[in-house]
């Protein structure tokens, strides 16, 4: 190894992708099957090096993918102060007093979509009324930590609660001044309801490269953001679903697990799903976590390997496996 100190910069960093399993051939055939398969964008990101990109600064929307930014800002507020994410909801919403169910739903729960509520996947709709309130008013369908049921309502109802706990500023200027401005990134597409309320769950545009920065922030443990103790929250999954927490998913059952779509593992309502040993691809690094939009948008991050990929699609079907597969040589 220590040879390797005369080399020429280039070399060392062919050198270093080489045994990270990564290699041009690698990344060139994981774009192919990108394309193949209706692929509009990506980037390929080891070590802060560029190894491959297409279209990498056209915005396209990121669906889902927009979670993982608000999840930031809660994780900020919880460091701010602003509140404990294992604090109950109805600390701050006095509707939910009273309900058996919903008087113990804390906001980690919501974050993770396991508290139980009814998704309500009208307020995806253009103006449905004032989001946060159908939200808070929607019924709880299973017990608290029960069960991962995937859809807006949970993240209106932090809305509401972030709301109320900045006492003046609004959600989305929280996240702009304490989030975004330190990513580099400015305002949004937020999609506001006849309230003034955003879309927490959806709706933002970003090139690969502007969505890259999330997954550089993972690389440098939640800097410039938030602290790698907070950052950690995101990896460790529920009791509902190991594979998914705060805005990420996480392939931790790797080498072991089931591989499936998650995609269409979502479609079923919530009681059909079926989320246990859940992994995105057996052959990749147990430390792999995606950020995961509607039409296979995806943004992959393996801190291991020093790798921050970035696809997205303007449909067509895929698989996070065979894309995986094909990226790291396996």
């Amino acid at each position: 190894m220590k040879r390797w100190i005369f080399l020429p910069v280039l070399v060392l960093l062919a050198a270093r992708s080489m045994t990270a399993g990564v290699t041009p051939a690698s990344v060139r055939a994981a774009a192919a099957y990108s394309s193949s398969q209706g692929g509009r964008t990506f980037l390929a990101l080891q070590h802060g090096e560029t190894l491959l990109e297409q279209n990498a600064g056209e915005p396209h929307k990121i669906y889902s993918g927009t979670k993982a930014f608000w999840g930031l800002a809660a994780l900020a507020a919880a460091e701010d102060g602003l509140l404990n994410l294992d604090e109950t909801v109805a600390t701050t919403v006095p509707a939910w007093r009273n309900d058996p169910r919903k008087s113990r739903v804390t906001i980690r729960q919501l974050l993770d979509f396991s508290c139980g509520l009814d998704p309500v996947f009208s307020l995806h709709n253009d103006n449905p009324g004032d989001r946060d309130r159908i939200a808070i008013g929607a019924p709880i369908v299973a017990s608290p930590g029960s069960a991962f049921i995937y859809g807006p309502s949970p993240l209106q109802v932090f809305h509401y609660v972030l709301k109320q706990k900045l006492q003046g500023e609004s959600p989305t200027r929280y996240l702009e001044r304490r989030v975004l401005s330190r990513l580099g990134l400015g305002s949004q597409r937020y999609l506001t309801d006849s309230a003034g309320n955003p879309l927490l769950a959806a709706g933002w545009l970003l090139s690969a490269r502007q969505w890259a920065r999330m997954g550089q922030l993972v690389l440098a443990g939640g800097a410039p953001v938030i602290s790698s103790g907070s950052l950690a929250q995101c990896w460790r999954g529920s009791p509902a679903n190991r594979a998914f927490s705060i805005g990420w998913w996480n392939n931790r059952a790797a080498p072991g697990g089931r591989e499936f779509d998650f995609e269409d593992m979502l479609v079923p309502k919530w009681p059909r799903q079926s989320w246990g040993g859940a992994v995105l691809c057996r052959a990749a690094p147990s430390d792999l976590v995606a950020c995961i939009g509607s039409g296979y948008q995806r943004l992959y991050v393996i801190p291991s390997l020093g790798l921050v990929v970035v696809r997205q699609s303007s449909g067509g079907r895929f698989s996070d496996a065979r894309f995986l597969q094909l990226l790291l040589g396996r």
